[in-house]
């Protein structure tokens, strides 16, 4: 993945609330996350991280992706922006400080 993200975080507030997210979305968690764009349905395959990306204004700050797979649709994945979340629902019991990969 490039270093350029649409949107970059530097306030300390959204910061936290993307790391709430990282520890939110444990590995093989079955979730729904809400998104700013609509809802996405799937597993956690790849336990989040929030790294330092640049926006299109070369700004530097912090958002980061969650990578998720769904067995109903054989061959999709999709990549979450972490600050496009409004909330995760859990579909099943692997919530919070589950398993880290």
């Amino acid at each position: 993945m490039g270093r350029i993200a649409e949107k970059v975080y530097t306030d300390p507030r959204d910061v936290a609330r993307l790391e709430r997210f990282v520890e939110e979305l444990a590995i093989n968690a079955r979730v729904r996350v809400h998104t700013t764009s609509g809802v996405v349905e799937g597993v956690v395959m790849v336990t989040p991280t929030v790294q330092v990306f640049r926006d299109a204004a070369d700004n530097e700050g912090i958002n980061g992706t969650v990578k998720l797979e769904d067995a109903r649709q054989p061959g999709w994945s999709g990549l979450v922006w972490l600050g496009d979340i409004e909330r995760v629902e859990h579909l099943d019991s692997v919530t919070i400080g589950a398993t880290r990969a």
